[in-house]
């Protein structure tokens, strides 16, 4: 089955309906024996340094997968760089198909541009919604997942990532997906609670590029029990039908929406402190501001730059960061911030 890269999420429900396999070549990228010659791919063709090693690192990716060569690219939504990398992609012979997320969630103009797409892939829209169908079953899990880790912990936070951030693609098989992932919630139901063991962190933000950040974490204490973008990956409000779906999926659209999704889930879960990850050189930094300013906990800002482990400053603000936590919830930390 021919395989279609994809910049970031997308209703991928077309390009299974179409026969296709999409590949999320984020997941690709961190997953490369050597991501680091992935993002020098990009530099050596005369990318800057100061920009996003995502993007660069997709840009590598693509161009060095041989079984692929479509890719869908996000170009509202995602990453402000992504038309100039659609443009690369196309000076190297990639077919490139782009998807726009409307910045005001119209459902009719977002049913359009997925009718659009499904079109444009050779899908019919009858194909994309029964394919919408068959994937409950995998997305119900996902759910099951994420509860177990925030609920009970017996799925712990990088489990939870792992599982969450593979939602995009789905590993190319779907129902191989639902079968593996309903093993695992057979497996993690037998484990003993752990949910008032540890601080509890909700980590917001894009994916981190971090490899051992979860690890950590878990060494020192703190346990998160809120991925915010791999739980969006899942479509937890799958069950509303296609586009209600993705009118839902907070990423694409702006940051007061998001917050609005933040606010609960980190209330339902009894988060005592949020880490909000932020990749170098990327234009969401900038909301950090709002983050801020709108959540009202004790709040790390974590910035990353290349794939690898944690840096030594790093590591030591998340320790002092977990400390903090661990006082206030002892009743000797900071007060909560006054509006």
């Amino acid at each position: 089955m021919k395989k279609i890269g994809i910049t970031t999420t997308v209703p991928i429900e077309t390009i299974y309906a179409a026969g296709c396999v999409p590949v999320d070549l984020n997941n690709r990228f961190v997953a490369s024996p050597d991501p680091a010659s992935l993002i020098g791919t990009a530099e050596r063709e005369g990318w800057p340094r100061n920009m996003c090693a995502w993007v660069k690192g997709i840009y590598g990716t693509a161009l060095q997968s041989d079984d692929i060569e479509t890719v869908i690219a996000v170009t509202r939504g995602d990453c402000s760089n992504t038309e100039a990398l659609m443009e690369t992609l196309q000076h190297h012979g990639v077919t490139v198909i782009p998807f726009a997320y409307p910045h005001d969630r119209d459902a009719a103009a977002l049913e359009a541009e997925t009718r659009k797409l499904a079109e444009t892939l050779g899908a019919t829209w009858e194909a994309t919604l029964a394919v919408h169908e068959k994937m409950k079953p995998a997305r119900e899990n996902l759910i099951a997942i994420d509860e177990m880790t925030w609920r009970t912990g017996a799925v712990s936070g990088g489990e939870n990532f792992s599982w969450l951030i593979s939602s995009s693609d789905f590993e190319g098989d779907p129902e191989g997906f639902a079968k593996r992932s309903g093993e695992f919630l057979r497996e993690a139901s037998q484990a003993q609670p752990t949910a008032n063991e540890g601080v509890r962190v909700a980590l917001l933000g894009i994916p981190p590029i971090f490899a051992d950040l979860f690890d950590f974490l878990d060494a020192k204490g703190a346990r998160v029990v809120f991925n915010e973008i791999p739980r969006q990956f899942s479509m937890p409000h799958h069950a509303l039908g296609l586009v209600e779906q993705y009118r839902r999926y907070t990423y694409p659209y702006d940051i007061f929406f998001r917050l609005k999704d933040i606010r609960r889930e980190i209330a339902r879960r009894n988060v005592e402190g949020v880490i909000h990850y932020a990749q170098s050189f990327c234009y969401r930094q900038i909301q950090d501001i709002i983050v801020r300013d709108e959540i009202d906990l004790p709040i790390l800002t974590l910035e990353g730059d290349r794939p690898g482990p944690l840096d030594a400053r790093s590591r030591l603000r998340l320790e002092t960061f977990v400390e903090i936590l661990q006082l206030k919830r002892d009743g000797q930390g900071p007060q909560p911030k006054e509006k």
